[in-house]
């Protein structure tokens, strides 16, 4: 089969979901036991809704934390505390901006194989975001929200590969979101060292965000490994901790009495899709798209009045600009599953 026949469109499949399903409505009747989860970001809001609907499936769910004891109090508080009717969630030690950290949890997540048997991965959820921060620089001098969006789940997702190998049909889903619409990638000045802008340098790390799923599933899919680019929706979470609120009010997100616009969904809302990329049978032999309300969405139709805020645009799927970040991400962080 040629690798033009073994692609996915990217259009919709119809598949019996909507903008407002919930976690809950697209896992139900799947199980997942004997199945193993990560999940970034999995102790705050649509994350942890994602962590909620895996675990109730049965899955045994690993939640990386940069603060290990506040995700174990939030998910005890949200009854899914290690060994109660909750689930199996654990939590472990993880700073997405800190490549020995990376290297550390991916480490400790492969040495707790069973003897005589490899360390499988079913489903790994890249959620775990910041957005429109301040200029802050990390590792070597690399912008923020590029190396906490993108590279640090490049680099976790090339670590944890044997285990996804191993799982034979394992799914990784990346979470993008329409911000990519606000910035291609830079390949010229890919940490802005022009000057920051904080809205285009979250377009750029949500655009890498699809082009990683875009170039993991056309690595991975010979060893059954999947990869899907996911958009929430709009959901008031702490991901919004950087913006001021004079900043969401101008912007239409809420009115001056701090109700949320209708346009937004609630965090059971936004991590359906996570969960539907994740464990849908209607997705298997599929990949490398971009997903949206349950669905594959549908290519962005430049100058209508949606443009904005609904498909994909087509730079967040190019598959020689997948490759080239792919490349570029490797050659940053020194790791690469897929070399030669």
């Amino acid at each position: 089969m040629s690798e033009e026949n073994t692609l996915t469109p990217q259009r919709k499949i119809g598949s019996g979901f909507g903008r407002d399903s919930t976690a809950a409505e697209v896992i139900a009747g799947i199980d997942l036991n004997g199945k193993t989860a990560i999940v970034t970001g999995g102790y705050s809001g649509l994350g942890l809704e994602t962590v909620r609907a895996l675990a109730s499936a049965g899955a045994a769910v690993v939640v990386p934390a940069r603060r290990p004891e506040h995700a174990r109090d939030v998910l005890a508080a949200a009854g899914m505390a290690p060994g109660t009717p909750g689930g199996d969630v654990s939590v472990a030690g993880l700073d997405l901006a800190d490549l020995a950290s990376v290297k550390e949890f991916a480490a400790g997540f492969l040495a707790g194989a069973a003897p005589g048997s490899p360390r499988t991965l079913d489903i790994l959820i890249n959620n775990a975001a910041i957005m429109a921060s301040p200029e802050q620089r990390v590792g070597p001098g690399w912008e923020a929200q590029f190396a906490t969006n993108h590279l640090g789940h490049f680099a976790l997702t090339n670590l944890l590969w044997p285990a996804l190998a191993a799982a034979e049909g394992a799914r990784v889903v990346s979470l993008s979101s329409t911000g990519h619409k606000l910035s291609g990638i830079r390949f010229d000045d890919i940490n802005f060292d022009a000057g920051y802008d904080k809205w285009r340098a979250y377009g750029q790390a949500k655009t890498a965000n699809a082009l990683f799923a875009v170039q993991l599933d056309a690595l991975g899919r010979d060893s059954g490994v999947r990869a899907f680019a996911v958009h929430p929706g709009g959901i008031m979470t702490e991901l919004q901790r950087h913006l001021p609120r004079e900043e969401m009010i101008a912007a239409g997100w809420m009115d001056e009495n701090g109700n949320v616009d209708s346009r937004f969904k609630t965090p059971a809302q936004g991590a359906a899709t996570s969960v539907w990329a994740a464990t849908a049978p209607a997705l298997k032999g599929m990949g490398g798209v971009y997903c949206e309300d349950c669905d594959i969405a549908e290519p962005t139709v430049p100058g209508s009045p949606e443009a904005r805020i609904r498909g994909v645009d087509a730079h967040a799927v190019d598959r020689e600009a997948a490759a080239r970040l792919w490349q570029l991400s490797a050659d940053l962080t020194g790791i690469n599953a897929f070399a030669a």
